[in-house]
């Protein structure tokens, strides 16, 4: 049971959807994605202000900007709750948040977002925040 309606949410998954990202809404889905070999960016999308004014924004700026993932996934949190807690198992020890955004290679977590890396920043700062991290894992 979600907590929201869906046509309220609605638009907020089709921002991502627009840009490539796939909705990821059971927890087998979730497990056999994120598992697979490449790299993969997940966002735990959300319906509150910091997922509108920065995390989606941000993403998609980061991803405008020339960042190449082999996947780019998607769970709501507050929609299909099952899947969104199989995809924070693999932020191991770390308190869920909404949003969040993950570099995952090869199933394993290589960089994580939290809420409070959206909160007041603007989808730039996010977008450079991200870059940076992208960049890192390319150099390692």
């Amino acid at each position: 049971m979600s907590n929201y309606p869906e046509h309220m949410v609605a638009p907020m998954r089709q921002q991502l959807v627009d840009v490539g990202f796939i909705e990821l809404k059971e927890p087998q889905q979730v497990e056999q994605t994120l598992n697979q070999k490449g790299l993969t960016l997940l966002v735990v999308n959300s319906v509150c202000g910091c997922a509108a004014a920065g995390a989606r924004p941000g993403v998609i700026h980061a991803l405008k900007q020339g960042l190449k993932f082999d996947y780019l996934t998607t769970v709501f949190a507050g929609m299909e709750k099952e899947a969104t807690s199989k995809a924070r198992e693999y932020f191991e020890g770390i308190s869920p948040t909404s949003p969040q955004a993950a570099i995952l290679e090869n199933g394993q977590l290589k960089f994580l977002m939290q809420r409070s890396d959206f909160l007041g920043k603007s989808p730039e700062e996010i977008s450079t925040t991200l870059t940076k991290a992208y960049q890192e894992l390319e150099h390692a």
